[in-house]
């Protein structure tokens, strides 16, 4: 056996990591569960450090089937969405973060659109202003805890804290990017200016990756704890709906396939960018000329999918691919 191929994958309740050949078969899997914790009403919130355990426990047992890890090449990463990890500049998480489902900044989302118009937001970022996104909590961490946000040197993702901890450097895939409306989805850049209206300092937003780009090589710290050897290339990875829309082989005009998981539901490949405020848009995980893509995530209310593939096909303008759940 040689020449493998690491995949890892950071859910609500576990870790997921295989194994495969570079035709796509899969040489051996496991996965190691871990706590999501309530303290209040509304609150959902992990400790990072318990996925990064799960991801070390999970590629030692691959290593424990007989894989030789020493013949992994290349890692990739995927993770849910909606994380605001604060870490300082020496890696360190500094609270438990918030995940996706977790709505303790509906006041902060409140008085945000009191301040600036929600259709603005919505242009920039291709979403509305929901207390579940990574920008509330951001600022949520701001109020309620100064001292933590002044402390924080970057707020990470759930896989580019996995690619932090492999590489030692500081990163966001652009899938990730809608989290935050900061963002502009059509250069895939963070917006300055709306940085500076929202109050977020730019310099605590990671730099920005296409999630096929390598972003780092397995340090050797990162090495004996996994047991992968020192050197190997890691890819920025991205979003989990987004990485599931690329294993089910949906990368062109129209696909569309279905999901389940924590959060279910449906996606749609589309070339040309439209919005709907009824629907979670994101870039889409595909490399090369696919990179720049666009997709989004379904919401849980009823929506008419082929209509809104109908309107993305009648946008016009630039085309990029992006795809609708």
């Amino acid at each position: 056996m040689a020449d493998l191929l690491l995949g890892i994958d950071i859910g609500t309740s576990a870790c997921k990591a295989a194994v495969f050949t570079l035709d796509g078969q899969v040489a051996a899997q496991c996965s190691e569960e871990y706590e999501v914790f309530y303290p209040q009403p509304g609150w959902a919130e992990q400790n990072p450090d318990d996925w990064w355990k799960a991801v070390c426990a999970s590629i030692q047992r691959i290593g424990q089937q007989g894989i030789p890890l020493e013949e992994v090449r290349a890692v990739g990463i995927d993770g849910q969405s909606w994380s605001a990890i604060p870490m300082d500049r020496e890696g360190q998480v500094l609270h438990p973060t918030p995940i996706w489902f977790d709505t303790r900044a509906e006041g902060i989302c409140r008085k945000l659109k009191n301040r600036i118009p929600e259709k603005e937001i919505f242009d920039l970022c291709g979403n509305p202003l929901q207390a579940a996104y990574t920008l509330p909590k951001i600022l949520w961490f701001q109020k309620y805890h100064p001292e933590i946000y002044e402390h924080t040197y970057q707020f990470l993702q759930s896989n580019s804290f996995i690619a932090y901890r492999l590489t030692g450097e500081f990163t966001q895939d652009r899938s990730q990017g809608y989290g935050l409306q900061c963002y502009d989805i059509q250069k895939g850049e963070w917006d300055l200016s709306m940085c500076s209206r929202m109050g977020i300092d730019p310099r605590k937003l990671p730099k920005l990756f296409d999630c096929h780009e390598i972003v780092g090589t397995v340090t050797a710290r990162a090495s004996e704890e996994t047991g992968l050897l020192e050197g190997v290339p890691v890819a920025a990875g991205g979003l989990d709906a987004a990485c599931g829309t690329l294993g089910a082989g949906v990368i062109r005009d129209g696909e569309t396939q279905e999901q389940g998981g924590q959060a279910g539901g449906m996606s749609i490949c589309m070339e040309s960018f439209h919005s709907d405020p009824r629907l979670i848009l994101s870039h889409h995980v595909v490399p090369g000329t696919f990179a720049r893509r666009l997709c989004g995530w379904r919401r849980r209310d009823a929506l008419d999918l082929p209509g809104a593939w109908r309107r993305g096909q009648d946008a016009g303008g630039e085309k990029r691919h992006f795809t609708v759940v």
